[in-house]
């Protein structure tokens, strides 16, 4: 199991955020606690989230960059900014819904050949 961070920068008003997940839920918490980000910003979570920050498509934090060096120090795994997109696309192949799987392996397929142009350019 592993906990991500990709190398996207959002503007947050003073503050550059990239995104941070893991493959479990236990594993996201317990990087956060270790970083210092307090657990209330968590995405996605149907639960554990507030507000508009349930409507996330997966369950993630949006951290300071700050955040991030401490997240790569504790082991992090940094990808690219199609992370989160092969992230939610590997979950797809594991639903029960015929038309979901192949949507995420498309996904993933593209992505793929993405990454292979990027590689050869």
């Amino acid at each position: 199991m592993t906990v991500y961070v990709d190398d996207v920068r959002h503007r947050f008003g003073n503050m550059v955020m990239c995104h941070l997940w893991a493959d479990t839920l236990d594993e996201l918490l317990v990087m956060v606690d270790r970083i210092g980000v307090q657990r209330k910003w968590i995405q996605g979570h149907p639960t554990l989230s507030f507000g508009k920050h349930r409507n996330a498509s997966w369950v993630h934090f949006d951290i300071a960059l700050s955040k991030k060096t401490l997240a790569i120090e504790a082991g992090a795994v940094l990808t690219d900014r199609y992370g989160p997109v092969e992230h939610t696309s590997r979950l797809a192949l594991e639903s029960p819904y015929p038309e979901r799987r192949m949507r995420g392996q498309k996904m993933l397929d593209t992505i793929a050949e993405i990454r292979a142009r990027s590689a050869a350019a």
